[in-house]
């Protein structure tokens, strides 16, 4: 392989023939890889959740609600800029891979100055060496930033999911020896590391794609005004969404944000799992179909009831049934996390629905509007954590349920549909569609929680959980969207993998 120009990394003009066959066949793989990845998460929250204290836990998040911040300016935008533009060169590409090299080691400068402050900050010394350590994390993601940009534009999923699903893997294992061994909350912080540094080994390896040396004159200002705008919007949507466990951790203490933490990341993480492939796949689809409005708005309204089909179901199920689901995934000692956790589910109601209405931004160029945006949505975002600090960690969440729903969603569902194929009418009427699921899943599986309540959390989860799914697909029957949106997928998937298979055969 040519050290040089590989224009095989960087053309995009083949996929748009069979578009959506690449796209569900990546989906079918990117959905496997994250069933994979949620029962690892589950097992790792389950060891880790007994092996370790939520002081311990805490310790550690603590530092990454900052790490999370500084981390931004690795990437700066740049991956997002290199999947969306219809065209790119070796050259400028380049370019990007060692402007975010630079960022990374810059960020990774500025978290060493801030670790003396961050301990100060939450009065805890120990604060200072998990800083420092995690530093190096910020120079080998920002040297990942273009090849895995480079495979999400030639949408190789397949190639994204194992990396990432190989990348977790060897993080949980080695958080889980070293917590066996006694190393506390260092085990956690190797995680880190070792995620970082094994996705960054396979995905160099698996690209095949080197950048060549910086060079002037590549035309990178759109490029990198785009980067501008995205990085900016993400810094104050991250400081909004970060400042609550900021301010948990500054107000209530380590064990506090231990507990409020574990909330979070039980309803989060599944639907990260969810997210993060769902972008993937999204986002250079429509990039590569900004020309035919048509196809645009169809392929996203069709990506749209499909995961409100999920994420409804998702949220009422852990609503119905959070205490069974914490006792058995973190055990007794961490009865605390129950409130919290069915709090963040009321979250999970308008959250994951709003992601898209973002990949339409992404997807069309529009880095100025969605750094407006997320100003706004910050604000109301950090207004509600204020809001909901008197009443503890309990009130937080119930105020950012609150706003996410009534006020966050109705504002970003306007601003996305001003421009472009999908309207605001279209995102609403997709929303109100599927409700009638969430309420269906939650009505069903409350009123089986209600007879096997004093049962084994086992087997409220066994009883309940199908109990919920089939009023679930009650509805879906009845309703007529939910209904078509689950034929079509069926189709769609059946004859991807038909396809596929008589093609291996």
């Amino acid at each position: 392989m040519r050290w040089g120009a590989d224009a095989e990394h960087l053309r995009t003009e083949h996929l748009v023939q069979r578009l959506g066959e690449r796209a569900v066949s990546g989906g079918i793989a990117t959905a496997g890889a994250q069933g994979a990845k949620f029962l690892l998460n589950f097992a790792a929250a389950a060891v880790l959740a007994r092996l370790l204290s939520p002081e311990e836990f805490g310790l550690v998040g603590m530092v990454l609600a900052v790490t999370g911040l500084v981390g931004l300016f690795k990437e700066a935008g740049l991956s997002t800029a290199t999947i969306q533009r219809d065209t790119i060169t070796q050259a400028q590409v380049s370019n990007l891979f060692w402007i975010n090299v630079a960022l990374g080691g810059f960020a990774g400068l500025v978290a060493v100055c801030l670790a003396p402050v961050v301990a100060w900050f939450y009065r805890d010394s120990r604060l200072t060496a998990v800083m420092l350590a995690l530093s190096v994390s910020f120079l080998l993601a920002g040297a990942t930033v273009q090849h895995q940009a480079l495979l999400m534009r030639q949408m190789r999923l397949t190639a994204m999911a194992i990396i990432e699903l190989a990348s977790m893997l060897a993080g949980i294992v080695l958080a889980c020896g070293l917590a066996l061994l006694g190393w506390t909350y260092w085990s956690l912080v190797a995680q880190q590391l070792c995620v970082t540094a094994t996705a960054l080994a396979l995905t160099w390896w698996t690209s095949g794609w080197r950048p060549a040396r910086p060079a002037r004159g590549t035309g990178l200002a759109p490029l990198l005004t785009f980067g501008a705008h995205i990085t900016v919007s993400d810094l104050i949507a991250r400081t909004a969404v970060s400042s609550d466990g900021i301010l948990v951790g500054r107000m209530f203490g380590a064990e506090s944000l231990g507990l409020y933490s574990r909330a979070s990341i039980l309803v989060a993480r599944p639907l990260e799992q969810l997210l993060a492939p769902l972008s993937a796949i999204l986002i250079p689809v429509l990039s590569r179909l900004q020309s035919d409005e048509e196809r645009y708005r169809r392929t996203f309204i069709r990506v749209y009831d499909a995961l409100a089909l999920i994420t409804f179901p998702f949220a009422a199920l852990g609503l119905a049934l959070a205490e069974p689901v914490v006792l058995i995934v973190l055990g007794p000692k961490w009865k605390g996390v129950i409130p919290l956790f069915a709090g963040f589910t009321l979250v999970a109601v308008s959250l994951p629905l709003s992601m898209p209405a973002i990949y339409l931004f992404m997807s069309q160029g529009r880095g100025r509007d969605v750094l407006q945006t997320y100003s706004v949505l910050s604000f109301v975002t950090v207004a509600a954590f204020v809001a909901g600090l008197p009443w503890g960690p309990l009130g937080i969440v119930l105020a950012l349920a609150v706003a996410s729903l009534m006020i966050r969603l109705p504002i970003l569902y306007y601003l996305a549909g001003r421009r472009g194929p999908v309207s605001t009418s279209d995102l609403w009427r997709g929303f109100l569609a599927h409700l009638p699921c969430w309420v269906a899943v939650y009505v069903a599986a409350t009123a089986a929680h209600s007879i096997v309540g004093q049962a084994a959390p086992l087997v409220q989860l066994l009883v309940c959980v199908p109990v919920g799914l089939v009023g679930g697909a009650a509805a879906i029957l009845i309703l007529q969207r939910p209904r078509a949106s689950v034929l079509y997928t069926w189709r769609t998937v059946r004859h991807s993998v038909t396809t596929q298979w008589r093609g291996g055969v």
